[in-house]
């Protein structure tokens, strides 16, 4: 689906009456990967690549959704709201939380799809549960702020999806501002726009079409033994209340004490930080050469010390490298598959992506998609689409 007016025919292909469409957008983070959850900062983007909605209250108490691009339907009651797995998971979980938490919510008529491909690192499940959880705020006028809507949505993809995901990527979806990325503190929820002024550059996404699900174990495995690290240097300081009062030097010291898998991951962890907060200081100077050095080392943590990358991901990166005009590269998102962002200047871009994408589909045989993406504002109403 690539539009709202998609989504208003296929709500009239499959219901009477007539309906509301909202769009919730994709995001990037340009900086601050697997910080979320560890308290840290994060750079994220909204973007102009999301879902649309159609819906309409229908004076039943049966909820009906249809996720149109994969041509699938599902009602349920919603007295009788269960786990089912595939995207029927995050839509449920959003109504498992919102009933849980206290609010009504009535019977309603629901289509949606979009343009953020599943498994690319785009947010496209973030979307998805930010996205309706709006949709019903304003629908049955519920009046959930946009901090609580993205807190609910990272409950609900706790509880029926089961990936332990951080706050960041539902916080973009509803907080997105056009032309600004947001420095988001993790652990407080205070966060500043900056502006993204790129001049003469391009964000890049080029999708290795290596698909990944990030509730097989691997991305909470990691939540874990990072957990465990951060108790051991507790339990020598208890004034340690995150991994922002560690420095990556003390981490070195403490070597020792930890086991390999702690010590890496515990080590990114704490040269993530520092990066995303010169990261910062570098976009408000706009210097974006420095900032794209800081997006090559983050690659390097999350391959070698993280290990969330892959070797398509790798080669992307290293690809990238090859070409003077992409002044910064790296994985984006979970990992294990997915998405890599690449700082490319305007004038070359065309050239250069067609000589990494051919070079990597040569590599692998998979021919990879190329997104030329822009910040858009966070999730809202399309007052004139009917």
């Amino acid at each position: 689906m690539q539009s709202a007016s998609q989504a208003i025919n296929s709500f009239k292909t499959h219901f009477s009456g007539d309906c509301r469409t909202f769009f919730a957008p994709g995001r990037i983070n340009l900086i601050g990967e697997h910080i979320d959850y560890n308290d840290g900062f994060v750079l994220p983007a909204a973007i102009n690549k999301g879902i649309w909605f159609a819906i309409a209250p229908n004076n039943t108490n049966t909820a009906t959704f249809v996720a149109a691009d994969v041509d699938e339907k599902l009602s349920i009651d919603l007295a009788d709201i269960k786990n089912i797995e595939g995207w029927q998971s995050y839509v449920l979980g959003v109504l498992h939380i919102l009933q849980k938490e206290g609010y009504i919510v009535n019977g309603f008529n629901c289509v949606f799809g979009g343009n953020v491909p599943p498994g690319a690192g785009l947010s496209s499940s973030a979307a998805l549960e930010a996205g309706l959880i709006y949709c019903l705020s304003e629908l049955f006028q519920l009046n959930i702020s946009r901090l609580d809507m993205a807190l609910l949505a990272q409950k609900a993809e706790h509880a029926y999806p089961g990936t332990k995901c951080g706050i960041m990527d539902m916080f973009a979806s509803l907080h997105g501002k056009k032309d600004h990325c947001i420095l988001l503190d993790c652990t407080s929820l205070e966060f500043n726009y900056f502006p993204i002024v790129l001049d003469k550059y391009d964000w890049v996404l080029i999708n290795s079409k290596v698909k990944h699900s990030l509730n097989d174990g691997a991305y909470n495995k990691r939540r874990e033994v990072a957990s465990d690290a951060l108790s051991l240097f507790q339990s020598v300081n208890q004034k340690i209340t995150s991994y922002r009062n560690i420095l990556p030097s003390v981490v070195e010291q403490f070597k020792y004490a930890l086991n390999e898998e702690e010590f890496k991951r515990s080590l990114y962890i704490t040269q993530e930080i520092e990066r995303v907060q010169a990261a910062g200081k570098y976009l408000q100077e706009g210097n974006l050469i420095e900032f794209g050095k800081l997006m090559y080392q983050t690659h390097n943590g999350l391959s070698n010390l993280y290990e969330v990358s892959c070797p398509e991901l790798d080669y992307l990166v290293t690809q990238a490298r090859f070409h003077n005009a992409v002044i910064g590269a790296r994985l984006m998102g979970g990992g294990f598959g997915g998405c890599t962002i690449n700082l490319i200047e305007k004038e070359s871009r065309e050239s250069v992506v067609a000589d990494i994408t051919a070079s990597y589909q040569n590599t692998f045989g998979i021919t990879p998609e190329v997104y030329v993406v822009e910040s858009s504002d966070g999730v809202h109403e399309l007052l004139n689409e009917q």
